[in-house]
């Protein structure tokens, strides 16, 4: 510090240290470590005392050994409460005697309890700033765990509160859920575990709860085998005809530009046609091309057949053979028969919802959806019927008040893509609808991704909880932080230094921004993520030649 700042400092010291830990011991809590030096509306900049940091480094409780550090939280008193506030960075005071200036990002404030001098009541927000001069003095665990302390909403408890041993870290679920949330980080930083581990505890707290989670790659099917119905390709038997008109034009024309506004027109007239034929059609008197009313591909086959053979067609017959083909390519294909199958005809999606939305759950509030043996070029559209089913069911449902549904996206980057990567598709239409009008209508949305710089603009930003893990590109450090409220902004920076199954979360789900080492999973409930080991698996050798050929079998007969 500044002469002057050492006077000031030293002037305090006496009567303060007394009063701000509760009794007269040589206790680090109660001396302080440092002065405010200018006040600004979010934030401030403090001088620090080397001498004193040192002093607390031997402290045996963490959180004041770690005072003053970057990412630590410090208190300030005003009148007779206490200023809770993090700190963002630190840098030497280069006058005389100089000691540490730092910048602070203020959290919120407390009351302070008049024999102990800790804080209790805590509450986000400040309404009353210090004065430059002010004593800065370190957060003890005690402090933390007034802050971090449920405040009786209901909480599902994750991990431990860095730097503390036992202080529990809560998300408040109703919270994290009602505005949505987001779980990121860089591949290999635990991302899968972390995310079962949340989905588990959410399903302990509602064991009669309502969960989708769209998983592209089987890692989650072993996390949930006891607690959760799991759905692939050979058992999710998904309609054809609950698909829209837009995500039928995704997967039967090939076309672009002008040919392929020809081929929709044409698709639209003979599928309109197809889905009147049937019974239910005309019990409801005016349908539309997007009414999810059962149809025969056998009847939209024919429709397009007698459209080629009219006289008075607008053009060739090239565009109807094109469609005509592409239907009877996925009729045969024997991959697409979990959702092209003759035998998906009957009126079953009362029951298809009621599976894949848990309704009732019977015990299995998750349903794990694993999209990993669906051929990538309809992958994103099955992606897009399930979410959009998720959110026409709650927008037709608002009378009967439905309940919610948490609609959890794996790799979301993937769908919800980025304007340069856009490619169009009906599921990031509907996705980024989710996420802007979701939660009016009771849609609760995960979205987990390695790439968040990836992700649409928009959607990031309508998470309310942002769950961070380490992320190792600066693009994507860049993009989350720009998405985090501003008093993050110090846990932020500490992004790239987090171990692997460490967290920072922010939002609405915690009371404030909080750094998470998170529990450790039974072996049993977590997914298939692990990354192989190249020496062990490169060091076993015998049965290569009966392998190859298994797999080549599988291979051949697309794992039927």
């Amino acid at each position: 510090m500044g002469d002057m700042d050492r006077q000031t400092f030293n002037s305090f010291q006496p009567q303060e240290a007394v009063t701000a830990g509760g009794d007269t011991g040589p206790d680090n809590a109660m001396q302080p470590i440092g002065v405010v030096l200018e006040i600004a509306g979010s934030g401030s900049q403090i001088a620090l005392d080397l001498e004193r940091l040192n002093e607390c480094m031997a402290d045996e409780d963490p959180s004041i050994a770690l005072a003053g550090q970057v990412g630590s939280q410090v208190k300030i008193r005003v009148g007779n409460s206490w200023l809770l506030a993090s700190v963002r960075n630190q840098k030497q005071d280069r006058r005389a005697g100089g000691g540490v200036l730092a910048n602070i990002d203020f959290l919120g404030e407390g009351n302070e309890e008049k024999l102990t001098g800790r804080i209790h009541g805590f509450r986000r927000g400040v309404t009353r700033y210090p004065v430059p001069g002010a004593l800065i003095y370190p957060a003890t665990t005690a402090d933390l765990r007034q802050i971090y302390a449920s405040d009786g909403r209901s909480n599902i408890q994750i991990g431990t509160v860095y730097p503390t041993r036992d202080i529990r870290a809560g998300l408040y679920i109703d919270a994290m859920l009602g505005k949505h949330f987001a779980l990121l980080g860089s591949t290999g930083t635990g991302k899968s575990t972390s995310a079962a581990l949340i989905l588990h505890r959410i399903c302990e707290a509602a064991p009669d709860g309502h969960i989708l989670m769209i998983d592209p790659h089987g890692e989650y099917s072993a996390a949930f085998r006891t607690t959760g119905l799991i759905l692939d390709v050979s058992n999710l038997q998904m309609p054809y005809w609950l698909m829209n008109f837009e995500e039928h034009c995704e997967v039967l024309l090939t076309t672009n530009g002008n040919d392929r506004q020809i081929d929709a027109d044409i698709l639209a007239k003979c599928l309109l046609r197809a889905r009147a034929k049937n019974r239910l059609a005309e019990t409801m008197g005016k349908i539309t091309v997007d009414s999810p009313i059962p149809y025969l591909l056998s009847d939209l086959s024919n429709e397009i057949q007698n459209e080629m053979g009219k006289l008075d067609k607008a053009t060739n017959t090239a565009p109807y053979q094109r469609i005509k083909t592409k239907l009877e390519e996925l009729k045969s294909d024997p991959r697409y028969q979990f959702m092209f199958s003759g035998m998906l005809v009957g009126d079953t999606m009362a029951d298809f919802l009621a599976k894949i939305f848990r309704m009732p759950s019977s015990g299995k509030p998750i349903a794990i959806i694993d999209v990993s043996g669906v051929p990538s070029d309809i992958t994103s559209t099955v992606v897009a019927v399930l979410s959009r089913l998720v959110f026409d069911f709650a927008i037709w449902g608002r009378e009967e008040k439905t309940r919610p549904v948490l609609l959890v996206c794996e790799e979301a980057h993937r769908y919800v893509p980025n304007e340069k990567n856009a490619d169009g598709s009906s599921v990031g239409t509907i996705l980024s609808r989710i996420a802007k009008e979701g939660r009016k209508y009771g849609i609760s949305l995960g979205l987990i991704t390695q790439r968040p710089s990836d992700l649409a603009e928009g959607v990031l930003s309508q998470c309310g909880t942002i769950i961070s893990m380490r992320l190792n590109n600066d693009r994507d450090q860049a993009f989350v932080k720009a998405a985090m409220p501003e008093g993050a902004r110090g846990f932020l920076d500490s992004i790239p230094a987090l171990r692997n199954r460490e967290c920072i979360i922010c939002g609405e789900g915690v009371a404030i921004p909080i750094r998470v080492s998170f529990d450790n999973l039974e072996e049993q409930k977590r997914p298939a993520s692990d990354d192989p080991s190249f020496v062990e698996l490169w060091r076993q050798s015998g049965g290569e030649e009966d392998r190859v050929h298994r797999i080549v079998q599988r291979w051949r007969s697309q794992g039927k």
